[in-house]
């Protein structure tokens, strides 16, 4: 069995990566980034070092790396082969992964198994996207293409920190979830040891969504706007912790409401997520967590997403919109999106941003709430 992962980066090695070795795929990595993919080649197997309670390390053999800037056509005959593609390069970039698939799939001899292609991505329905793309881009030869490939939406969640530069090993967390979407693999789903498949994935998806990436983002943002550089030292701040807590019990009410969750299991698993945050093995930053707070402010994000399902059900936001303000406090001269934060703060009025920014309606209930705060940072800015 083949395996195909775009993204060779720390999360397509230490986590879907290493799944599908488990599950006995030969892999086969896609990135752009020569160097890596030249590291990658150069090594005959690499090491994922769990840290943490429970934590071991676990080897990696079997794999090599394409570079698809410059070798598509290698890419593309090893997908057209292949009995699995996964992807963990970020939602924006799977248009630029879907032509490889439009082209293996022109190539893929009718008489294999359909290609199964699951996006693990933190986004809901990154699968459908990528699925979408590929369609518009087969355009009229997608009817013959069709039967060729099935595409499952997936949730994924492991904590991966920055790492040491140099060489293709990985450190990461003892916990992860890999929830699949079982309907579009019919009786015949790809073997991934510690996967679970299940039939509605939207509550796994968002729960994660707005739990783990919700508190992730607001323990950082927070911290950094405390002058706290780890992520396990801010929750160590009962302060902060509290602030935390808070908007998770937010996002808490809302999955309960929403999709009917088991309160108690709900409040267990959020337990569970702040002390995976606490880890002190993993050494994640306030910096690294944070990066890209216009993506993480934009409508159907970890903030602004359910704080606006949360008040349109008349549910609490104080928290989330908390989390919010500190999120526009937020300066890292080496992130742009951090750089281009400020930037609009400085040029729009508090009516123009929100609305640029999160993409709401004026008209919906969350929108001067958060008016208010771009507000009161602008003139914190002023002053």
């Amino acid at each position: 069995m083949k395996a195909v992962h775009f993204g060779a980066g720390n999360i397509g090695r230490g986590f879907v990566g290493l799944l599908l070795h488990e599950g006995g795929y030969d892999l086969v990595f896609s990135d752009v980034a020569a160097p890596l993919v030249a590291a990658i080649n150069a090594a005959s197997e690499y090491t994922v070092h769990e840290v943490g309670e429970g934590g071991t390390d676990k080897t990696v053999t079997g794999f090599r790396a394409i570079d698809s800037s410059t070798d598509a056509e290698a890419l593309v005959d090893e997908i057209a082969t292949a009995n699995v593609v996964t992807t963990a390069v970020g939602p924006t970039i799977l248009k630029f992964v879907a032509p490889h698939i439009v082209a293996g799939l022109a190539l893929r001899d009718p008489s294999l198994p359909p290609l199964q292609i699951m996006a693990c991505e933190n986004a809901i329905g990154a699968t459908d996207q990528l699925r979408e793309h590929v369609v518009e881009l087969a355009g009229e030869s997608w009817d013959a293409l069709e039967g060729r490939a099935v595409f499952a939406n997936t949730a994924v969640d492991r904590i991966v920190p920055a790492q040491a530069q140099g060489g293709v090993d990985v450190t990461v967390e003892p916990f992860y979830e890999w929830a699949i979407e079982r309907g579009p693999f019919g009786d015949t789903p790809p073997h991934i040891p510690g996967a679970h498949f299940v039939d509605d994935l939207t509550p796994y998806i968002e729960r994660k969504l707005f739990t783990v990436n919700t508190g992730h983002a607001a323990t950082a943002y927070f911290g950094a706007q405390a002058g706290v550089e780890r992520i396990s030292d801010a929750l160590a701040d009962p302060a902060i912790a509290a602030k935390v807590e808070a908007a998770l019990q937010e996002t808490s009410a809302l999955l309960v409401r929403k999709h009917e969750l088991d309160a108690d299991v709900q409040g267990q698993y959020r337990d569970t997520i702040l002390q995976r945050f606490r880890n002190p093995a993993l050494p994640d930053t306030v910096w690294r967590v944070g990066r890209q707070p216009l993506r993480k402010l934009s409508r159907h994000e970890r903030f602004v997403g359910p704080a606006a399902e949360a008040i349109e059900r008349g549910l609490p936001v104080d928290a989330l919109v908390a989390a919010m303000a500190a999120a526009l406090e937020f300066q890292d001269a080496e992130d742009a999106q951090a750089v281009d934060l400020q930037r609009l703060l400085g040029e729009l009025d508090a009516h123009a941003f929100t609305a640029e920014v999160t993409d709401l309606e004026p008209e919906h209930p969350l929108f001067p709430r958060i008016v208010e705060i771009v507000a009161a940072r602008q003139a914190a800015l002023r002053s």
